[in-house]
């Protein structure tokens, strides 16, 4: 029969257990093991901290998708800038992360070009930010300017650079579209441009969106790019963008896809075509004295072919006309590399 303690006893033996005389057997032995870091067999374990209020909706699987879906869209941006622009632009794929729409704005510069989108059929707005470090330059070169080095202003876009700088989100709508077009027929649309984050609220600062980061290069100048999808706009999209139902790399056909979409972008490149009549040498000092009304005289008659240069390079041979009161060229052939024109 178990003995009955008395209470100085039990006060006596309370004391002890709270001066680490006396150990606590009323805790379970596993009790560290379940709630602590370690593991059974005295292994270490691994502790990750998890934020309640902000709970990780999406799997590393779809974000896996959306890493490649988003790795495609860069591509197709630095194409459609790089012909736009006339010069080399580099687009990557920096981050993919989960965040509240609160802390995305808060990490926004201001003042910054901040442009609302809509993706129909989804429902939903998004949120695609600019960073005035790439933006200014890229206004600089539609302009004319080419000054590497130009001081990037801390104001507001006035309203001729907001209309420049609309010609560049046209072409990352555009690109957004291409890509999209893998998962679903998606059309998205600036419907709103601000230069303040503070007042573009398109949901709640707690909701849970999905961030992606880009960095842009032109030359020397470098800036970033942000696109934030909310949750709950792309939530129908989950399914699909699961690694199971949807690997755009992994897919028959995709590969004849990209090759079709490159080359209907590259039918849309402008290219200089030139005419050349004759090719003839003269002195620096011959050249100094021409005056309007001179005439240059070479050895080539006028009823012989001529070439077509497509920028500089000699690619057909044809002859000089008209056509219905207009100038024409017209191509007799092609010419092969180092070939002149009969």
């Amino acid at each position: 029969m178990a003995e009955t303690l008395e209470k100085n006893e039990v006060d006596a033996l309370l004391t002890a257990i709270n001066e680490g005389e006396v150990a606590d057997q009323s805790a379970p032995a596993t009790a560290a093991r379940i709630f602590g870091g370690g593991r059974l067999g005295g292994e270490a374990g691994e502790v990750h901290t998890y934020d309640f209020k902000n709970p990780q909706r999406i799997s590393r699987d779809q974000l896996r998708a959306l890493r490649q879906l988003h790795d495609r869209f860069a591509r197709l941006l630095g194409a459609e800038l790089s012909g736009f622009l006339r010069t080399l632009v580099e687009v990557k794929l920096a981050n993919v992360e989960q965040t509240t729409y609160g802390q995305f704005i808060d990490g926004l510069p201001n003042p910054t070009s901040v442009n609302v989108l809509e993706c129909r059929p989804l429902t939903g707005l998004m949120c695609l930010e600019i960073s005035p470090l790439i933006l200014y330059p890229v206004i600089d070169r539609l302009l004319g300017g080419r000054d590497s080095e130009m001081f990037i202003p801390q104001r507001p876009l006035t309203d001729i650079e907001l209309r420049l700088a609309a010609k560049v989100t046209d072409r990352v709508i555009s690109a957004l579209t291409g890509a999209w077009e893998e998962i679903t027929p998606a059309c998205f649309a600036c419907i709103e441009t601000e230069t303040s984050p503070a007042v573009v609220q398109i949901v709640p600062a707690n909701e849970l969106c999905v961030v992606l980061g880009f960095e842009l290069n032109m030359g020397s100048r470098a800036g970033t790019m942000s696109f934030c999808a909310p949750f709950e706009v792309i939530e129908p999209l989950m399914v699909r963008l699961a690694a199971h139902a949807w690997d755009a790399e992994s897919r028959p056909g995709s590969a004849g896809r990209a090759r079709s979409g490159l080359t209907d972008q590259l039918q849309q490149a402008p290219v200089l075509a030139t005419g050349i009549l004759a090719e003839t040498a003269m002195t620096l000092g011959e050249l100094m004295q021409m005056k309007p009304g001179d005439m240059i005289m070479t050895d080539i008659p006028a009823t012989a072919e001529t070439a077509l240069a497509i920028e500089g390079e000699k690619k057909f041979s044809g002859r000089l006309g008209q056509h219905r009161g207009n100038r024409a060229f017209q191509v007799t052939g092609r010419l092969r590399p180092q070939q002149p024109p009969a």
